[in-house]
């Protein structure tokens, strides 16, 4: 009866998706994807959704003519079994239609995939390094912003964000595209970020490229996490970042990559809205 409850509460969630408020970080229990920041994100969940329904197809199709086998090929019914070794439209049928249906998802595939690797013109630079264990961030656009190191806050400090919550997040600006280095001081660490739709390794000795772009209105507070296993204290790099508008960001640039007071006091206000 547990296992009923449990697959009929998970239907009940699959098809009151549209109707679930997403959150920009990990939470208990959480079904699907976060809520998507940026285009990237935007398309990855479309594909997502789309290979899922085709998924949820195939599956129910498989149930009822396992079920439809069972009753009807049962014993019970059918004491004299067939002896048919072959048929030519079913060996053809189960060839062609898995062909079909993955050509069906490779087009889109594809699309999604170049869009993800041809960087875009960009308006900015950010480098990434990963280290053991903490990430440190530069701004290579703006000499003034000298890099810094970024380490997860206690548990005291954190509270329910413990383990995602930095004492120095990244900040970046809204509706601006944004390359990002990504490179690691020692061993592989890979720089995720769910609601970005980034992920991509820090590799030693190698610059890995990626990109990303947040949505208008997106302002707020998004984590991530090292998506590579890296060490002992691999949980404690967490990733945080702030996207502030247009004229924050030029602020905090200003101020040499200091908080100013309107900035922290909307950031403060993001962090208590995760809370």
């Amino acid at each position: 009866m547990r296992i009923v409850s449990n697959i009929l509460k998970s239907l009940v969630i699959l098809f009151t998706m549209p109707s679930v408020a997403f959150a920009n970080k990990p939470t208990d229990g959480g079904y699907w994807l976060q809520d998507a920041a940026t285009p990237v994100m935007e398309e990855l969940t479309k594909l997502h959704n789309f290979v899922f329904w085709i998924i949820v197809a195939i599956t129910l199709f498989v149930m009822v003519l396992m079920g439809w086998i069972m009753f009807r090929f049962s014993a019970k019914r059918n004491p004299t079994a067939s002896m048919t070794t072959h048929h030519v439209g079913l060996e053809v049928a189960w060839t062609i239609v898995p062909i079909i249906i993955l050509l069906v998802m490779v087009v889109p595939s594809m699309r999604l995939l170049y869009f993800q690797d041809a960087l875009p013109e960009t308006d900015m630079t950010i480098k990434v390094t990963g280290n053991t264990w903490n990430w440190e961030y530069a701004y290579p656009d703006f000499p003034n912003v000298e890099s810094f190191i970024s380490n997860p806050l206690e548990k005291e400090e954190a509270g329910d964000l413990y383990l995602l919550k930095t004492d120095a997040a990244l900040v970046v600006p809204v509706d601006t595209k944004i390359k990002v280095l990504i490179t690691s001081s020692n061993n592989l660490h890979s720089f995720a970020v769910p609601a970005f739709g980034v992920k991509m390794d820090a590799v030693p000795g190698r610059i890995n490229e990626t990109w990303f772009e947040v949505n208008p209105g997106k302002e707020g507070t998004y984590f991530g996490q090292c998506s590579e296993l890296c060490g002992v204290n691999h949980y404690k790099m967490p990733i945080e970042i702030e996207v502030v508008s247009k004229d924050e960001f030029k602020s905090w640039i200003a101020n040499d990559g200091a908080f100013t007071k309107t900035l922290t006091s909307n950031y403060t206000a993001s962090i208590e809205a995760q809370d």
